[in-house]
């Protein structure tokens, strides 16, 4: 058996080694009011955004006839000031919070990309991941292209702007018809504000309404924060085209299975989103409830990993009657860029990140929950956390399925033999963690639990397989990093994987 202490590699942080990341977020605002600066609607966006990505961040603004743009490595509220907004004037602006993969933490690697040529200006922000993106950077090379970055961003707009002689509509669909992978786009031009989304949606990207004008944005909690109204979410495989005429829709290709990514509504979302109809908090409760169903035991509290545990904590309490109690604290002035270098000290880490309150574990029966497991050394310290504050019993529950395989469409996962679950049975971690029980929710019992909170979902599969009881490889979510069953044909090994 592979330990725990084997499976982490070195200058990683306790959030590097301990959670799957999503590469980014993005945010679109199209003002019809040329006067006003979209800037700083974008800032309040992309800050509450920031859970999506904290390497890097950009903004890029239109007045209708130059694009200005300004990015930098760090935290929103670290880059932007009064002194760094004023100069962005525009009534159009997209911008861009970065996780990218380990290595690339560059200002090359930071969005937007801006593409300046004869026949306009053009502005991309990005996120996912692209399958065939080598490919690509091939035949642009082969044509003439040069690139400054590794990522896959650069590819996209290269892409668009080969093709902007023949019309910015045609050259949308033209790239988008070429490249494969996951995308949630926002595009600028110096007139017009761009969102398109793949034709699985496996990225999220929603369209809001402003008082004077509209919003794009990776999650509803972004047009919260800059002042709108959510409208709806813009379907997989559809491009939309915001400018003073208002916006228009068109799909860019054939009707495609539609594949979420399951991990947005597990962990990468904020409980307040709404994304594809689906409130976050609520699929977490909902997965807390299942799991309690699947796996219940016999406990004095039920306490959730804070943040993204918490939901399915409240939720297993609910269907088990087990009391719901705070549990653990955590710090939140521990940030991303605190390293530890040595094996000992990311794992002492967790003892800073997280600390127990003894009032409620001392001497009961926990019930812990948490989101995933990925490596298993926090969940190891969270059971020595618990243990040394007086816990009788800690029974472990993870409110998704165990994590076997690499995501290729915009999550950054470790490679397989490092994911633990790969190579140990739940009868294993659970030896290797030290808990008294440890249980997964199961995958059909997932589905389950977020087709429950979308009624159109449940009844369209309720008629077509005349049960409630979802089957987990015919839904309507990404499931590849729980089964290794992708929306697409793999091309070639993705990156670091």
């Amino acid at each position: 058996m592979k330990s725990l202490s084997d499976t982490t590699g070195d200058y990683l942080t306790y959030e590097e080694d301990e959670k799957l990341r999503d590469h980014c977020g993005v945010v679109g605002v199209y003002l019809s009011d040329h006067e006003t600066n979209a800037s700083r609607l974008a800032y309040y966006g992309l800050q509450s955004l920031q859970h999506r990505g904290q390497e890097s961040t950009g903004i890029a603004v239109s007045d209708g006839e130059k694009v200005e743009h300004y990015k930098k490595m760090g935290l929103v509220a670290d880059v932007y000031n009064h002194e760094t907004l004023a100069p962005l004037k525009g009534y159009i602006a997209i911008g861009h919070v970065l996780y990218s993969t380990s290595g690339h933490a560059t200002i090359e690697n930071a969005q937007p990309f801006v593409s300046r040529s004869k026949l306009g200006t053009l502005a991309v922000a990005h996120n996912g991941s692209l399958v065939n993106a080598e490919p690509m950077k091939e035949f642009l090379e082969e044509t003439g292209s040069t690139f400054t970055s590794a990522s896959d961003t650069e590819v996209i707009i290269k892409l668009i702007a080969k093709n902007y002689k023949k019309g910015l509509e045609k050259a949308l669909t033209d790239t988008i018809q070429l490249i494969r992978g996951s995308f949630a786009l926002a595009v600028m031009t110096e007139k017009t504000l761009i969102g398109a989304r793949d034709p699985n949606g496996i990225r999220p990207l929603c369209l809001g309404k402003l008082p004077n004008g509209w919003i794009l944005a990776s999650e509803s909690c972004a047009i919260d924060a800059m002042g709108g109204d959510l409208v709806r979410d813009i379907e997989p495989g559809e491009i939309v085209i915001i400018n003073d005429d208002g916006v228009l829709s068109f799909n860019f290709g054939e009707k495609t299975a539609r594949k979420n990514c399951i991990f947005e509504y597990v962990y990468f979302a904020r409980p307040d989103s709404i994304m594809d109809n689906i409130h976050v908090l609520e699929a977490r409760i909902r997965m807390g409830e299942v799991l309690a169903r699947e796996s219940g035991v016999a406990a004095d509290v039920v306490i959730g990993v804070p943040d993204s545990g918490l939901g399915a904590a409240i939720g297993f309490s609910r269907a088990s009657g087990i009391p719901y109690a705070m549990g653990l604290v955590k710090n939140k002035y521990i940030g991303r860029t605190f390293i530890a270098p040595t094996q000992e000290e990311r794992e002492q880490m967790v003892f800073v990140k997280l600390n127990a309150i003894k009032y409620d574990v001392c001497g009961k029966r926990v019930v812990i929950i948490d989101d995933s497991i990925v490596r298993g050394t926090t969940a190891r310290r969270l059971i020595q956390i618990l243990r040394k504050a007086g816990a009788k019993e800690v029974h472990f529950r993870i409110s998704s399925p165990p994590v076997k395989y690499p995501c290729y469409f915009g999550i950054d996962t470790p490679v397989r033999a490092d994911l633990i679950s790969a190579t140990h049975d739940s009868a294993e971690i659970c030896t290797a963690v030290g808990a008294d029980s440890l249980a997964f929710i199961s995958m059909e019992g997932m589905v389950e639990a977020l087709e429950s909170c979308e009624p159109e979902r449940a009844v369209e599969h309720t008629e077509q397989n005349g049960s409630k009881k979802s089957e987990a490889n015919d839904c309507c979510f990404c499931q590849g990093c729980f089964l290794g069953e992708y929306p697409m044909p793999m091309i070639g090994e993705i990156g670091k994987r």
